[in-house]
């Protein structure tokens, strides 16, 4: 049961933070009261009206808005067009293009929430975007405001002031249900914090009456250290060389990767940081052979692996953890067994000549299961019906259990509960610590600045800095990094590299 004996209230004018692991029933307590999931049992009330929330438009017609962690935005259209979308004004028959853009500037206007109407979407920042869902829920009318993991694809500057326009909204009365795993974030942001786990609500606390310690606690049931712990790196030989690297879209000849270079060293974990959309996540797509290469090179160990079968270039000794681990990195349908052994069926000893060794097999998936701490019911469990967390498990004990040498990790903690996200961090320390060399690109900078030894942040499919030792960067300077604000010369970051 996804949620049991809920008792939940927010104020008129709060900020309220909604805090659980991965699988505590967050999210279908958000869907019910958006109207995307009915409640089996129990009622409703909005502004002390019991109200039936059969779906998101019911929901909007009680001032319930939504902001989805993936944006609902339609890139080709305009801003404008966007923000009216389901009460396009008329003129007659046809789409009233000026009305529009009227009714955008207005409802920006009386929340300080400036956008450019007349452009299209797909040429604005990832802030601006987020601006243009919550004007959009504005517009209808959204008293109350859900907001899932907001921050997830900002830099620390956008951060900052979506948090400015959500205290403004607060003030001006407006409820917001704040979804996030950066407890420091519902520290600084948020008035109140109601805390999930297993399905049950564990209590609601001012937020000035409790520490990030104790968030943590209440969510998980015991202390977790969130530091990542580690010694300092012990780099060894070059393993992995770009050289101008440039990759375009296949669709609209858009340039991903600009004449990228870099040098991956074994023992070290390089971090990739930057606003999303600029370049690191598809340079780690095209290392694992899944974008092609318009120009440049990739090698391992001397060997060209440029434009290589995903097939080969796994066999090569690369690993692959991707973003989205249900649409890239499982087959949902399928059992834990064979996710977790993907690619491995057709080696010993899980084959024989003719017929897969069902006992290996077996005796490989439950060792994997075990060391990696899967919640599950057994490995014939289908892989879909586990949590975020467990899943990631998954694809982690697959990826890193074929001795890769290098490893690419693609937001390894997303939308993962704090327990999960812990135990992958620390292997991932372990696995350099053991010589491995790792690439990871992650929108959580404590993570990406914390894991890394050394760290690249991307803009416009550049390198736009490079930081040989990221332990003194801190989050704001790294920010002007990722804006394109502050750029290092091609010329200096070649020095660092190879100099």
């Amino acid at each position: 049961m996804a949620n049991k004996d809920i008792n939940f209230s927010a104020e008129k004018g709060e900020i309220h933070a909604i805090c659980g692991e991965n699988g505590a029933g967050k999210s279908t307590l958000m869907k019910m009261l958006y109207g995307i999931e009915q409640p089996s049992e129990g009622d409703i009330y909005v502004k002390g009206e019991k109200v039936h929330l059969t779906s998101s438009a019911k929901a909007i017609e009680h001032s319930i808005g939504m902001v989805h962690q993936h944006f609902m935005l339609v890139p080709s259209l305009t801003v404008a067009e966007n923000v009216v979308l389901g009460v396009e004004p008329k003129r007659g028959l046809s789409f009233d293009a000026k009305k529009a853009i009227q009714m955008t500037e207005e409802i920006a206007q009386k929340y300080n929430l400036p956008v450019p109407a007349r452009e299209k979407v797909e040429n604005i920042s990832v802030g601006l975007k987020q601006r243009v869902e919550i004007i959009k829920a504005l517009l209808k009318g959204a008293e109350i405001l859900i907001l899932d993991e907001p921050t997830t694809v900002l830099t620390p500057q956008e951060t900052e002031e979506l948090f400015v326009e959500l205290k403004h909204l607060r003030d001006q009365g407006h409820t917001i249900l704040f979804i996030s795993h950066k407890l420091y974030e519902v520290k600084k942001l948020c008035d109140r914090v109601t805390v999930m786990r297993n399905g049950r609500m564990i209590g609601t606390r001012n937020i000035a009456d409790v520490t990030e310690a104790d968030i943590s606690r209440m969510m998980v049931g015991r202390d977790v250290v969130e530091v990542i712990e580690k010694d300092k790196a012990k780099p060894g030989e070059t393993v992995l060389k770009l050289r101008g690297v440039t990759c375009h879209n296949s669709t609209t000849g858009r340039k991903l990767l600009d004449n990228v270079s870099l040098d991956v060293k074994k023992g070290m974990i390089l971090g990739l940081a930057g606003v999303e959309g600029n370049g690191q996540h598809e340079l780690l797509e095209a290392i694992a052979g899944v974008e092609r290469l318009s120009s440049g090179t990739i090698t391992l160990n001397g060997k060209d692996l440029t434009n290589h079968s995903i097939r080969e270039i796994r066999e090569a000794g690369i690993s692959h953890i991707p973003e989205d681990r249900m649409a890239e990195g499982t087959a949902k349908k399928l059992s834990i067994s064979n996710n977790i052994l993907a690619g491995r069926h057709r080696k010993a000893p899980f084959t024989g000549k003719i017929l897969f060794n069902t006992k290996e097999i077996k005796k490989e998936a439950d060792h994997l299961i075990e060391e990696y701490h899967v919640k599950c019911s057994g490995r014939d469990q289908e892989i879909g019906m586990l949590s975020g967390g467990n899943i990631q498990k998954v694809v982690v004990a697959r990826e890193f259990s074929v001795e890769p040498e290098v490893i690419l990790v693609d937001q390894p903690t997303r939308g993962i509960d704090i327990g999960a996200a812990t135990f992958i961090r620390n292997r991932l320390v372990q696995l350099r610590d053991e010589g491995k060399a790792i690439l990871v690109n992650s929108a959580d900078l404590n993570e990406v600045l914390g894991l890394s030894d050394s760290l690249a942040v991307f803009h416009n499919g550049r390198i736009s800095g490079y930081f040989e030792d990221s332990s003194t960067l801190t989050e704001e300077e790294l920010g002007l990094y990722m804006l394109g604000v502050k750029e290092q010369s091609a010329e200096e970051i070649e020095e660092k590299f190879h100099g």
